[in-house]
């Protein structure tokens, strides 16, 4: 066996896949068909529930360290959600995938990881022990399980030939880093009354400490083939379409058309072999969610292959990774159709969708809708269909990040142990059989009793035994 997990595909979903299996403790080897990493911002905003991942790790105050990265307003379909509504304690940043995929790859490799680039994969066959990639390089390699996190076109799942269905793209929309003059705002979203629209978000800046901007560009007659390229005067002509001589380009950098394709892979696991990111679901890239739905892939997955490899795992844990993440993708799938829908993406100015816009933006403004929305969006929705939901209001949701007195609940998740708080010191006779894997709180954890994941994510609370959920998912004692 050359190593525990095979990840192809170093983008974001595959990084972050790499450093949850650094933390277990995993060998593991992370393979991209590219001579070099892309420098292409791509993804562009980071949601709270994926910035509390990255603090979970250590990870987010180094980020962050890595440039300007504002504090940015998340929107459903174009309508602002502002940050009195996000009552979560890391409000979204704008955070761009180029600068991510460079942070990750430092730190890996400054852990002794390094991404093997010029690997594209050409086959791929598994056993009962493991799974044997080929690549066009001539390199082939054992491991006990591979991942796919090889995007949109995934190799991986061509060769699985797993079934992929949705929506098929019926249109295209562009989309540009540039530099631009007169924006006079952070996010927005304008429409014209012919139904031409634009959406500007921040992206940091450029090495002169110059802002740079995401444009995306719809409405009608710019729907094109993918493979047109996107030139300066169509930039041009939509700017000035959209926001008259007031917005003008400065700089394109890069422009590509994106489809409203929408697919989601049937299964998530196929024997030794998992599907996450982008060659799990794609849609259309509204609120940010396709960068941070794969990252959240990798931090559910990551812990159960670690697990696995260490011969913990209780049965069936692996095969929580697609009752858990596939529902989760299924959502996200919901709801950028919906915003699609109300955004009138293809510019027809049908009045029905006018006037159901016209509505929706109306309940958008009662704080409990803004509250709801905040929560999708973000990813802190989530709630697992764990054993014992029925219980507990608490179970199957992002733990809270309490003040336990020597350290928040975010600090202790750094290990890659589980957590039980214990504030009676009710259960350290049985907490003591999985400490090489459940690390317990006792006095001083201001809280009630709760068991929490590697992820982050509560699987018991209360006051009954909490024995069963050690052993639903933590394996058997030692």
């Amino acid at each position: 066996m050359d190593t525990d997990v095979l990840i192809v595909g170093a983008g974001p979903t595959g990084m972050t896949l790499a450093n949850e299996l650094l933390i277990a403790g995993v060998s593991t080897v992370l393979a991209d068909k590219l001579s070099q990493r892309s420098d292409l911002s791509r993804a562009g905003g980071v949601q709270s529930r994926t910035l509390e991942a990255l603090d979970q790790r250590g990870l987010l105050e180094p980020l962050l360290a890595t440039g300007e990265h504002p504090a940015i307003t998340g929107h459903f379909a174009g309508i602002p959600l502002p940050h009195d509504a996000n009552r979560h304690r890391l409000p979204w940043r704008s955070v761009p995938q180029v600068v991510i995929e460079e942070f990750f790859e430092q730190h890996l490799a400054a852990h002794g990881l390094h991404v093997r680039r010029d690997h594209e994969l050409v086959a791929l066959a598994q056993d009962d022990d493991g799974v044997t990639a080929a690549f066009a390089n001539g390199a082939t390699l054992r491991s006990r399980y591979l991942v796919a996190a090889d995007g949109a076109h995934s190799a991986v799942r061509s060769l699985l030939r797993a079934g992929f269905p949705g929506q098929p793209g019926t249109l295209t929309i562009a989309a540009a880093d540039v530099r631009l003059g007169g924006v006079d705002a952070p996010t927005s979203h304008t429409w014209n009354e012919d139904g031409h629209w634009a959406a500007v978000f921040p992206l940091g800046t450029d090495p002169q400490g110059r802002q740079l901007h995401r444009l995306v560009l719809g409405g009608p007659g710019r729907s094109l083939p993918r493979d047109i390229p996107v030139p300066e005067d169509e930039i041009r002509h939509g700017l000035s379409t959209v926001f008259g001589p007031r917005v003008h380009l400065l700089e394109l950098r890069y422009a590509r058309r994106i489809t409203n394709a929408s697919r989601q892979v049937e299964q998530y696991r196929h024997g030794r072999v998992f599907l996450a990111g982008d060659a799990a679901h794609v849609h259309l890239p509204l609120g940010a969610q396709g960068m941070n739905t794969g990252m959240q892939d990798a931090l559910n997955l990551g812990w159960k292959l670690g697990a696995a490899v260490h011969g913990w795992a209780p049965e069936n844990l692996l095969d929580t990774y697609h009752a858990e993440r596939h529902p989760a993708g299924a959502a996200v799938l919901r709801n950028v159709r919906a915003q699609s829908l109300l955004m009138d993406w293809a510019g027809t100015r049908d009045p029905e969708v006018l006037a159901a816009r016209e509505i929706f933006t109306a309940m958008a403004q009662l704080p409990d809708t803004q509250r709801h929305l905040a929560d999708l969006m973000s990813g802190m929705a989530i709630r697992y269909p764990l054993h014992g939901t029925e219980a507990h209001s608490l179970v199957g949701r992002p733990a809270p990040d309490l003040d336990l007195g020597p350290a928040r609940v975010h600090e202790l998740l750094r290990s890659g142990h589980g957590i039980l708080l214990d504030p009676g010191d009710t259960f350290a006779g049985v907490a003591g059989r999985w400490s090489d894997r459940v690390d317990r709180v006792g006095q001083g954890a201001r809280t009630e009793p709760m068991l929490i994941r590697p992820d982050g994510y509560v699987c018991w609370a209360g006051a009954a035994d909490p024995e069963p959920a050690l052993n639903r998912w933590f394996g058997e004692p030692r």
